[in-house]
C-alpha cells in the first residue's frame, strides 16, 4: 500500500512544471478562404460591390448617369418592387418562397379602391381595411404552410391565382381613374406625393422604402424575433428543439409579408395615380421581387442573408434598367444581363455556403 502512494507521489511530483496546454490544430488559410469566410459573414458585401461597379461603368458611359435626378428617379422606379423585396426576404429567409406577393399587392390595392368608391367608406378607413385584409392573405399562406405542412411553393402559387381571380372578380375588372381619386379620396394617392430638395424631386414612397430597410434589418439582427426568424431558415427541428415555436413564427412571417404587400399595394395608387386590377405588378410583381432577393444575396436556402442586401439587388436591377436605356442599348439586354446576375448570385451563394460547412 505504501509503495503505491509513494508511486502516486512521484508521478505527481514528474508532472509539476508541465505545460498546461492542449494540442492545438491550426489550420492555414489563404486568402481566397479567408475571403469566403468574409462573405459569408458579410452577406450583403456582393451586391454592394456589384452595384458599385455597376454605377461606375454606367457614370462612365453616360455622363449624364451622375446627376441627381437620375439617382432619384432609380430610386423612384424601384419603391414598389423594393417594398414587396421586403414581404420575400422574410419569407425566404425562413427557407420558403411567396409566389403570391404581387397578386396580394394589386388586390390590395383594388380593395382600398373599390371599397372607397363603390360603398362610399371614407379614405383611410379604406386604407386600414386594405392593409389588413393583405394582412390576412399572408396570414393564410402562413397557416397553410406552418399548420397544414404544405410546401410554400404549391401553396402560394394556388393562392396566387385565387386572389388574381378574386381581384377581376370583386372589380369586375374596373379601373378607377386618376382624376376621381385626386378629387374624392386624395389619401390613396398619398405616396405619390413628392418633396423637391435642389429641383429634384423626391417621392414620398422613396423615404416609406428606406425606413421600411432600415426598421427590417434592426429587427431582423437586434432582435429575439429576428433570430428567431434565421434560425427557422437555417434549421427548424434544431430551432424548434431549442424552444422557438416555429409554426408561429411562420404564420407572423408571412402575415406581415402581406402587410408589406398591402403597402405595396397603397404605394401602386400614389405612384401610377390610378387602381387598375390588370396592374402588370399582379403578374411580375412576384418575378421582380425574387430577382431582388436573390441578386441582394439572400439564400434561397434560407437562413443566411440581410434586408439591406435585398435593397442593393433592387438598385441593381434599377441601374441596369436606367443605365441601359441612357447608352441606348437594346432593352433586351437588361434581362440577359439580369438573368446572368441571378445565376452567379446563386452560385457565389453556393460557394459562400461551403464556408460555414
Amino acid at each position: 500500500m505504501s509503495s503505491e502512494t509513494r508511486t502516486d507521489g512521484n508521478f505527481e511530483a514528474g508532472l509539476s512544471g508541465a505545460s498546461q496546454k492542449v494540442a492545438v490544430f491550426e489550420e492555414r488559410k489563404g486568402g481566397l478562404k479567408r475571403l469566403q469566410e468574409w462573405l459569408h459573414m458579410t452577406p450583403s458585401a456582393v451586391p454592394m460591390i456589384v452595384l458599385l461597379v455597376a454605377v461606375a461603368v454606367f457614370g462612365l458611359l453616360s455622363p449624364n448617369f451622375f446627376k441627381a435626378i437620375t439617382i432619384s428617379t432609380i430610386l423612384q422606379q424601384i419603391a414598389i418592387v423594393g417594398i414587396l423585396g421586403c414581404a420575400q426576404s422574410l419569407v425566404i429567409l425562413t427557407a420558403g418562397i411567396d409566389l403570391s406577393v404581387g397578386a396580394i399587392a394589386v388586390f390590395s390595392s383594388v380593395l382600398m379602391g373599390q371599397i372607397t368608391f363603390r360603398y362610399g367608406v371614407p379614405a383611410p378607413a379604406s386604407i386600414l381595411l386594405g392593409l389588413g385584409l393583405g394582412t390576412l392573405m399572408g396570414a393564410a399562406n402562413g397557416w397553410l404552410v406552418a399548420r397544414v405542412k404544405l410546401p410554400p411553393f404549391i401553396v402560394t402559387l394556388g393562392t396566387w391565382q385565387i386572389i388574381l381571380a378574386a381581384n377581376y372578380i370583386f372589380s369586375a375588372n374596373e379601373t378607377i381613374r386618376s382624376s376621381a381619386i385626386a378629387e374624392n379620396a386624395p389619401a390613396l394617392q398619398f405616396w405619390g406625393n413628392s418633396i423637391e430638395p435642389g429641383g429634384v424631386k423626391v417621392l414620398y414612397a422613396v423615404f416609406l422604402l428606406i425606413a421600411l430597410v432600415a426598421i427590417l434589418a434592426y429587427v431582423l439582427r437586434h432582435t429575439a424575433w429576428g433570430r428567431h426568424v434565421y434560425a427557422v431558415g437555417d434549421d427548424p427541428d434544431a430551432a424548434e428543439l431549442a424552444g422557438v415555436r416555429t409554426g408561429r413564427v411562420l404564420i407572423q412571417v408571412y402575415a406581415l409579408a402581406g402587410l408589406f404587400c398591402a403597402v405595396a399595394g397603397w404605394v401602386m395608387i400614389g405612384r401610377f395615380g390610378s387602381v387598375s386590377p390588370s396592374a402588370s405588378t399582379g403578374q411580375m410583381g412576384n418575378i421582380q421581387a425574387i430577382t431582388a432577393v436573390v441578386i441582394g444575396g439572400i439564400s434561397l436556402f434560407g437562413g443566411r442573408g440581410s434586408i439591406v442586401g435585398m435593397f442593393f439587388g433592387a438598385m441593381i436591377v434599377g441601374v441596369f434598367e436606367m443605365g441601359l436605356k441612357m447608352v441606348g442599348t437594346d432593352p433586351q439586354w437588361t434581362f440577359f444581363l439580369i438573368g446572368l446576375l441571378i445565376i452567379l448570385a446563386v452560385a457565389v451563394d453556393q460557394w459562400i455556403r461551403k464556408a460555414s460547412a
